[in-house]
């Protein structure tokens, strides 16, 4: 096994007993936090614009990819 496996099993199995030990109203408490912050408006607004860059570099990059390949 490689040691990046091994690691990611660890992780995994770190974060299984610790929420196991903590239960489901802790579960429950952790989703409804997410969840708040992520329909958050501020935040919806922010991902948007980070997703309009993200198509804008996108493009400008698939533009100079194929201007170099000429």
């Amino acid at each position: 096994m490689s040691p990046r496996f091994i690691f990611i099993l660890t992780i995994a199995f770190g974060a299984y007993v610790l929420g196991a030990k903590a239960g489901r109203p802790r579960y429950d408490q952790i989703v409804k936090s997410v969840s708040s912050f992520w329909d958050d408006p501020q935040v919806k607004a922010t991902r948007k614009k980070v997703g309009r860059k993200a198509a804008l570099s996108e493009r400008a990059l698939a533009k100079q990819i194929k201007q170099r390949k000429r």
